[in-house]
């Protein structure tokens, strides 16, 4: 018997938390057989008390229990194969508002075809769409642009996985035909997008950003990827992740940030967030468990939307965490990531976490209504927050509030590593995880949570999913509330967006804004996010890639990895860190934090 074999054993016969195991394990390093006087070592050093008894018949059930753990130890499992069981975010309580339909596009026939491809490549879907509409320009035409643009400056920004030129020209070209025969299907028809390389597509590679799967070719098209081609969209590219989905460190190093490419995009959405900053996409789906969407586009200056668990289907996406993963879209703009979010939310029969969910945007909002919720700054005070002050003139309600505290939030994203460790379990076991970032040291440190703590865990979600609940019934939205773990655990929306830049070291850096939503209320939360981002003279503000690139090519740097944190985060540093305690963006942040 093998020293897990045993730690699994005592797991199953309900003897002993995780100090007691390893108290065990250590005992029995050296050996295969377990004796009485290494349970009773092992009871000392953890505080257990068993009689002599109770250690003499745990031996006994030991041997018997080892029989039966090893036949289902020898079985693979796929990652694609979920528990029977799943997380349910929601406590009976539904959004419900009469005045909401699905966000509607009208085409603006006015939009006019700029002069630069470069001016094109930055325009929204809402131009673009317009552009294809009144046929100013074809499908063809703009994923031309863009796939120029992503082989242009990828060797600067280090984003592209695949580039996927062949099944974009065949989907461009078919966009074109339907849209000329009058078949239109709407905003996103005939719209350059890349995709996170966790999500499969037929044909082609799905890496996981991890040297072990770059060949890894998944026969199976995710939900996402088919909405969207339902849609219409065009798929240029595969985009980098790191490795597991944790941080900007992927098999071909680091993706940079197109603000300042000396430094990491964060992660794990690095290359989804880095593309869309860079013109080199019209939008991008990215996932989220701990903050894979809202780091890097906090960090990129773009709109990153995490819809609710359970509204958009993960089904040919790599699991990290069962109960925790998300996809959302990466835009330029609010109202485009809304655009994106219509077309992908709601149940695919293949995803059984995904409710019975529609997307509701609001005809019109009376910002006296909404009551917007934000947490005291000990640095500054109300008067001073340009968050505040861009909110108050828009005539919102402001509302001082408090996080729930009474649970340690920050403990509870152990299910993330269980879980993840239970996903990537074989290649841990062979020793085969080379390129994974800090994933292993974590994932073998999530084989001593036992059952029983994982379920205390999860138990406990439920409880902080309520406190949640109830602080939205004093509010409608939150701000800035530096709310990324807890709403991570309880499932609710949150959508950021660029409101300022500032000045470091001779650069431009996005300042972000984040806004948390009630479950499944994305409507509200985009229609809120739009009318402040619309207000904003930073509106369509890019970074100075060329600039970069120029630089880049007359004298290339090595990487400059010390960090930059947007404000929202250096206000509170557990904004900046994911599960674990680890830090999110650049160099460091991503080789040992997780974002997943």
């Amino acid at each position: 018997m093998d020293r897990r074999g045993w730690l699994k054993s005592l797991a199953a016969v309900g003897i002993g938390g995780s100090v007691f195991q390893r108290a065990l394990a250590s005992g029995a390093q050296d050996t295969a057989e377990i004796s009485a006087e290494m349970i009773k070592q092992a009871q000392w050093v953890a505080g257990v008390e068993l009689t002599d008894d109770e250690v003499d018949g745990l031996v006994s059930s030991l041997k018997r229990k080892q029989l039966s753990w090893q036949q289902i130890k020898e079985i693979k499992i796929d990652p694609s194969e979920a528990p029977t069981v799943h997380f349910q975010p929601l406590t009976g309580r539904r959004v419900k508002d009469e005045n909401a339909t699905g966000i509607v596009f009208t085409a603006d026939r006015m939009v006019s075809r700029p002069a630069s491809d470069d001016d094109l490549a930055f325009m929204s879907i809402d131009e673009l769409g317009s552009l294809i509409f009144s046929r100013k320009i074809t499908s063809v035409e703009l994923t031309k642009v863009y796939l120029q643009r992503l082989k242009k400056f990828d060797p600067l920004l280090n984003c592209v996985v695949t580039l996927t030129e062949d099944l974009a020209m065949q989907q461009a070209k078919r966009a074109d035909k339907e849209i000329s025969e009058g078949r239109y299907l709407g905003p996103l028809h005939g719209i350059a997008w890349g995709a996170k390389d966790l999500i499969a597509v037929k044909g082609y590679p799905t890496t996981w950003g991890a040297p072990q799967f770059k060949q890894q070719i998944i026969d199976q098209e995710a939900t996402v990827y088919q909405r969207l081609t339902d849609a219409g969209a065009v798929l240029v590219a595969k985009l980098s992740l790191g490795a597991l989905a944790m941080g900007d460190q992927w098999f071909e190093g680091m993706t940079r940030n197109p603000w300042d490419p000396q430094r990491g995009s964060s992660g794990s959405s690095a290359g989804s967030a880095s593309a869309v900053a860079a013109g080199l996409v019209g939008f991008a789906i990215g996932t989220e468990t701990l903050g894979s969407i809202l780091s890097p586009s906090r960090v990129c200056g773009t709109v990153g939307l995490r819809p609710t668990f359970g509204a958009v289907s993960r089904a040919g996406c790599m699991p990290l965490s069962w109960t925790m993963d998300k996809v959302g879209p990466i835009t330029r703009y609010v109202r485009d990531a809304a655009y994106v979010f219509a077309a992908i939310v709601g149940q695919d029969g293949k995803d059984a976490t995904v409710e019975h969910a529609n997307f509701s945007y609001p005809k019109s909002i009376d910002p006296a209504q909404i009551r917007i919720g934000y947490v005291a700054d000990t640095r500054r005070g109300d008067e001073e927050r340009e968050d505040l002050k861009i909110l108050r003139e828009l005539g919102y309600q402001l509302v001082e509030v408090k996080l729930p505290t009474q649970l340690p939030a920050g403990p509870l994203t152990m299910v993330l590593e269980v879980e993840g460790a239970s996903v990537f379990e074989h290649w841990l076991n062979q020793a085969d995880t080379e390129g994974w970032n800090a994933w292993p040291g974590i994932f073998r440190s999530a084989q001593f949570v036992t059952a029983v703590d994982y379920l205390r865990a999860q138990r406990l979600r439920g409880r902080l999913i309520r406190q949640m609940e109830e602080l939205f019934d004093q509010v409608d939205l939150l701000v800035n509330a530096n709310d990324l773990v807890i709403t991570n655990l309880t499932g609710h929306p949150s959508a950021t967006f660029p409101y300022q830049y500032v000045q470091r070291q001779g650069k431009e850096y996005p300042r972000p804004c984040v806004l948390t939503g009630r479950l499944f209320d994305e409507g509200l939360l985009c229609a809120v996010a739009w009318s402040m981002q619309q207000r904003l003279d930073t509106l369509g503000k890019r970074p100075t890639i060329d600039k970069f690139l120029d630089e880049q090519n007359a004298a290339p740097t090595e990487p400059d990895t010390s960090e930059i944190k947007p404000d929202s985060e250096a206000a509170n540093p557990d904004a900046a860190k994911t599960e674990g305690g680890k830090p999110e963006g650049g160099k460091p942040e991503s080789v040992g934090g997780i974002a997943g």
